[in-house]
């Protein structure tokens, strides 16, 4: 349930696309306020944000729990933005069974008022903070094209997870056997050390777990077991030469569900 909370099916974050639900019905009822003979309809649009509250405050709540303390002071404020929003609403539609109905329109106009600070203190901690995007090093930008020369095979322990550095990427590299994979270092959460992560196997293959927060990562291709990351790890094609030197370049992540396949095929 925490995955689903937090977006990892869906390869981002829950709570911003849900936010979307209660402050459109709300802002929808709010204009309807304005139009003569739509009042029925604006206690619809009410009760509807009112109910989608809670899927969006769930996962609001899931994302607050692994944020750091500063987005966690925002987020507070941000919380507390929403719930003043869903009160006033909620008053606006007790009012307006009451036979009240003006008293509910300037309580509307209120409630979206604190609905809209509220989402404007969302976008300072989606941009400015960086909560619920990527942390990971850039890998398409800063990885030089084609395979390059990391280390000899024989360097890397086997079954732990060690810090390699590729030009201007610091990658963690796991060998397992005659296997070898290489992610990014940088969680893609919050920008934790992978290679400090402790490694698991299970029935998703071999997970790397970074130590802040418990995001877990396949190891081959960076895809996300568990969050509270939603963003794949980057994740390198390795092989090891005649001699025993590990080679890599980055590889190409698998889309999500939903995302169009077509042009990864190849003609012929």
């Amino acid at each position: 349930m925490a995955d689903i909370l937090h977006g990892v099916p869906f390869g981002q974050p829950a709570h911003p696309a849900l936010t979307g639900l209660p402050l459109g019905f709300w802002t929808s009822a709010t204009v309807l306020d304005f139009m003569p003979g739509s009042e029925r309809a604006a206690r619809t649009l009410i009760a509807l944000g009112l109910a989608t509250t809670v899927p969006t405050a769930a996962a609001g709540w899931a994302d607050w729990s692994a944020l750091h303390r500063e987005q966690q002071r925002v987020g507070l404020v941000h919380a507390a933005s929403g719930a003043c929003a869903s009160a006033l609403f909620a008053a606006s539609l007790l009012a307006r069974g009451m036979g009240r109905t003006a008293a509910g329109r300037v309580l509307s106009i209120g409630g979206l008022a604190a609905a809209t600070t509220g989402g404007y203190l969302g976008r300072h901690l989606a941009y400015p903070l960086g909560a619920g995007t990527s942390h990971a090093e850039p890998v398409a930008h800063l990885a030089p094209l084609g395979w390059h020369d990391l280390c000899k095979a024989s360097e890397l322990p086997d079954g732990r997870a060690v810090r390699r550095r590729l030009g201007y990427l610091t990658l963690v590299v796991i060998r397992q056997g005659t296997e070898v994979s290489a992610l990014a270092d940088q969680c893609a959460h919050l920008g934790g050390p992978l290679h400090q992560g402790r490694l698991e196997t299970g029935d998703d293959g071999s997970c790397i777990v970074c130590p802040w927060h418990g995001s877990a990562f396949r190891v081959t291709d960076g895809s996300v077991v568990h969050g509270p990351a939603t963003a794949r790890q980057p994740a390198f094609e390795v092989k090891v030469s005649e001699t025993g030197m590990v080679q890599l370049r980055p590889r190409k992540p698998r889309p999500y569900p939903g995302q169009d396949r077509a042009s990864d095929r190849q003609p012929g």
